[in-house]
């Protein structure tokens, strides 16, 4: 992650540096002080932190502070699968450890090593020539069908989660957690509610799913499209493959202009150097031996619902006072916009 990214350690996310430090020395053999920290501008969820030592650089990941969603925020569960995958074809950052005591930085958190690397926040990469976009986005799918080709089994993640009914149970997790975090109507989350159960497709599928696959999620090299690292390992589980493409695939159905979270739609993708989703799509077949996705536009309403349920998770903790980012409000408000893609994309079939 790089430096720029950054900022003083914003408000009610302070803790005991020195207290952090002491615990680190105790655990960490190479670890030496003195420790300076600094808190990420990303991480709606679990803040993130850079911890600056003479020798080296950490990154640490804790959950926020406050009364929590339940399921929510499971950062044990980051680490378990960042370190499952650490010897495998998905990059990951290397876990160091893991401290579920509390009393240290005030939530339990873990730390893992600092990657110097690239993070591009938009997915129209505007920093980037056509040429680099295309091998960013190849090397991005490609990432994704690597990891479902991971056999979760022989990297030790039985009982990571169920193997069977994955969809079924996301549907009433995301209705539990919307209805936690629910703080006014949206009719198309009614309807998606509703109209999901009932149309779940046959196809099961079990891989490893990252839950929130997306281009901000992932480490590239500096100066090539080679992923370091794929990040923000929270809502990672035994899931449905197909669900983690479709979610990947949102971008291109919310408009460039979407705040916070701008997608591609609108936008001229070839002169961009930018594969249509249909291309996208197709290259992860390819990889994965498929033909193409039945019920597509299933587990792209899916994803939408399941963002939307995100998004207004956000905006409740925005509502009472301990939201992650500073732009908790504006991300939370895209629940409508969000439910209501998912309801469009319902109604339209293969």
């Amino acid at each position: 992650m790089s430096d720029s990214e950054t900022t003083e350690i914003r408000g009610g996310q302070s803790f005991d540096t020195e207290k952090l430090s002491a615990y680190l020395a105790a655990q960490l053999p190479e670890f030496e002080g003195p420790l300076s920290v600094r808190q990420f501008k990303g991480g709606q969820s679990n803040p993130t932190f850079l911890l600056e030592t003479p020798p080296r650089k950490y990154v640490l990941r804790k959950k926020p502070p406050g009364e929590l969603l339940p399921s929510a925020h499971m950062i044990e569960r980051e680490y378990r699968v960042m370190a499952a995958l650490k010897d495998t074809v998905v990059p990951v950052a290397n876990a160091r450890l893991l401290c579920e005591d509390s009393s240290i930085v005030g939530t339990p958190f873990y730390v893992m090593d600092h990657i110097d690397g690239r993070i591009f926040r938009n997915p129209a990469v505007p920093e980037l020539e056509a040429t680099e976009r295309t091998a960013v986005y190849n090397a991005m799918v490609d990432a994704m069908a690597a990891l479902h080709s991971v056999d979760w089994k022989t990297v030790g993640l039985e009982g990571f989660g169920k193997p069977s009914d994955y969809l079924a149970r996301q549907i009433k997790l995301w209705t539990r957690q919307y209805d936690a975090a629910k703080t006014h109507d949206i009719p198309a989350m009614d309807k998606l509610i509703t109209w999901l159960p009932d149309n779940i497709p046959a196809n099961e599928i079990t891989t490893i799913a990252h839950g929130d696959f997306r281009l901000e999620n992932l480490m590239f090299a500096q100066g090539e499209a080679k992923v370091l690292a794929v990040l923000d390992w929270e809502l990672a589980t035994l899931g449905h493959p197909y669900a983690d493409l479709a979610y990947n695939c949102m971008i291109w159905h919310l408009p460039a202009d979407t705040p916070n979270v701008p997608g591609l739609a609108g936008l001229d993708l070839a002169a961009l150097g930018i594969p249509s989703e249909e291309d996208y799509v197709a290259r992860y077949c390819s990889s994965a031996g498929l033909d193409h996705i039945p019920d597509y536009h299933f587990y792209l309403a899916f994803s939408f619902f399941r963002f939307a349920s995100i998004a207004q998770g956000i905006y409740a903790r925005f509502k009472g006072g301990n939201a992650a980012a500073p732009n908790a409000e504006e991300v939370g408000l895209l629940a409508t916009p969000l439910a209501d893609l998912g309801w469009k994309s319902a109604g339209t079939k293969d």
